[in-house]
């Protein structure tokens, strides 16, 4: 498989799902053009790399428009004029083409007089744990709204013969309760879940950099993490029942672990109903 993969495609791949401006965003001095030499790049070609995934972002938006139904749902949306949405996770939100930026697309086309404002606090490779320590930055958004996507990163594996998940997951269960008291007693901001989708796990073992780093997502682990997030007393969009066991080939990208552009409409479709159902 390594030999199948270019350059150009592993840049593009970084690229779409790692974001140093976030991790460096308390240095005033940070810009794509500094960003870009971070990857080996000049700035021309990242910013052609992510106006790519923007244009795919849009057309997939336009496609699910394209639907009356999900249309319809999308105005039945409870988010008020002006209100703060911020999704919340690991890379499976922090993804240039993820189900939220998906949605903000969608906003921007079906309802632009709301100004409904959209804040992507994904961080690509965060656990539950890491996440309750940069909560406080969710908190400082202000949101209306929080959307918290619990990837499979806290059942990940290190190692070339790894005897434990990062997280157990008796730890994952405590960090949910915590992230969501810590939103319950400093916000006022409607809470809505969405577990890990399931995996393909020949791809994880045969992808390059999960090779290299000795790193391993198995979908028992992953579904430890979903059944954690289902026990929450707060609406959740399972999302490992929807990608199906194993995983709908066509919803995972070739990683194996992240869904695809077509996996993130699916996403959005689910997650859009799920908060008409219980917010509209």
């Amino acid at each position: 498989m390594t030999n199948s993969i270019s350059q150009r495609q592993m840049l593009e791949y970084w690229i779409q799902l790692t974001h140093p401006e976030k991790a460096l965003a308390q240095f005033p001095g940070i810009n794509d053009a500094i960003i870009a030499n971070m990857f080996g790049i000049d700035v021309a070609t990242y910013n052609e790399i992510r106006q790519g995934f923007q244009a795919r972002v849009r057309q997939a938006a336009e496609e699910l428009l394209a639907d009356a139904d999900f249309a319809a749902l999308v105005d039945q949306l409870p988010f008020a004029p002006g209100a703060k949405v911020v999704g919340f996770g690991s890379s499976t939100t922090d993804d240039l083409q993820s189900w939220l930026e998906i949605l903000r697309a969608v906003f921007a086309l079906r309802r632009p007089q709301d100004g409904v404002r959209f804040v992507n606090a994904g961080v690509s490779g965060d656990t539950s744990t890491h996440e309750i320590a940069r909560f406080s930055a969710v908190v400082n958004e202000r949101p209306d709204w929080i959307i918290c996507h619990i990837s499979s990163n806290d059942g990940r594996r290190h190692g070339a013969s790894p005897t434990k998940p990062l997280v157990s997951p008796e730890e994952t269960e405590k960090n949910l309760v915590m992230l969501r008291h810590f939103a319950a007693s400093q916000t006022s901001a409607k809470w809505i879940w969405m577990t890990p989708t399931s995996l393909i796990e020949e791809k994880i073992a045969a992808f390059p950099f999960f090779q290299l780093g000795q790193i391993m997502f198995y979908n028992e682990d992953s579904a430890c993490v979903a059944e954690a997030v289902l026990k929450q007393p707060d609406p959740a969009v399972n999302l490992w029942e929807l990608f199906g066991q194993p995983a709908d080939s066509e919803l995972v990208s070739w990683d194996g672990l992240h869904p695809s552009l077509k996996g993130n409409k699916r996403i959005l479709r689910a997650l859009v109903a799920d908060l008409v159902k219980h917010f509209a």
